[in-house]
């Protein structure tokens, strides 16, 4: 199968061992009820084998609709899946899944959500600060507060739960470039969907995030102030303009960085798109500016 034939949302590679992995959003079930995640492996971003199932409801599982945003994540001998999912009896929240491959089966770790249970939260993403202690990272999302939201929360070490409560990094309104838009509800708001982190050669911590600007679904970057994920986050230009987000980066087998994103932002048409992307000093000497590789 070749990328452009991959109708997921929300793609997340993982590399390991010589081969890409890659996760996302079903793209059909993306909306209504759903019953699992994917992967698709292969080794040039191109050709990929697949897909193959690495979680399904068996019946027993709390959720039934809206499993969104799989990311896999290699951390003290296991892999760990998170990602967002919602019932009528539980509001959206991530929860964690665990393995012992990358190609799982995954099974249910964390007891539900991790998330604050009273917020609809969505797209929690792994990281681990200087010290060793793991965090997730997640929305609070626009529906339920109006001005979406990015907070980080402290995990307990076997990742069963939050360790501590958690605080907020950023909201949408704090990037010039973000766009309000209606809700099907009546209501309006500002979006935030889908942070990852991610640490550059000159050791400054970013976080990718997406909202809607004139341009579409957008691309959006934020950094750390002190280079920790208790810093003060500030807003940067964003990556990727064009109708694509809920992005994250990793790096090849030969080195190069690259930006992997959904686009376009359009039910049923959604493909995985990977971009070249250097992140210098060149750009814009005090701003630290990111520039699309070329």
């Amino acid at each position: 199968m070749k990328t452009n034939e991959i109708n997921i949302r929300d793609p997340f590679v993982l590399t390991w061992e010589g081969r890409y992995y890659l996760y996302g959003t079903r793209g059909a079930t993306c909306w209504g009820p759903a019953s699992g995640f994917d992967v698709y492996e292969g080794t040039d971003l191109e050709n990929w084998e697949g897909p193959a199932a690495i979680f399904e409801n068996d019946g027993s599982f709390w959720a039934d609709r809206n499993y969104w945003a799989p990311e896999v994540h290699p951390w003290k001998g296991a892999f760990w899946l998170f990602a967002s999912f919602k019932s009528e009896t539980r509001r959206r929240g991530t929860a964690i899944l665990r393995a012992d491959m990358p190609r799982g089966p995954f099974a249910p770790w964390s007891d539900g959500p991790v998330t604050p249970p009273e917020w609809e939260c969505l797209d929690g993403t792994f990281y681990v600060d200087g010290q060793g202690n793991p965090w997730m990272v997640f929305c609070h999302e626009w529906v339920q507060v109006g001005d979406g939201e990015v907070w980080a929360m402290r995990l307990t070490a076997d990742l069963r739960a939050a360790a501590e409560a958690p605080r907020l990094l950023f909201r949408a309104s704090e990037a010039g470039w973000v766009k309000e838009i209606p809700h099907s509800s009546g209501m309006k708001g500002r979006v935030t969907d889908g942070p990852f982190l991610w640490r550059d050669e000159q050791n400054r911590l970013l976080c990718l995030w997406s909202s809607f600007s004139a341009g579409g679904y957008t691309q959006g970057l934020a950094a750390s102030d002190s280079g920790e994920i208790t810093g003060t986050f500030r807003q940067l230009p964003p990556l990727y303009e064009n109708d694509g987000g809920h992005g994250m980066l990793f790096r090849t087998f030969s080195g190069q960085t690259m930006l992997a994103l959904h686009q376009p932002n359009r039910h049923l048409e959604e493909r995985p798109v990977f971009l070249p992307v250097n992140f210098t000093l060149s750009c814009v000497p005090e701003a630290y500016t990111p520039c699309p590789g070329r």
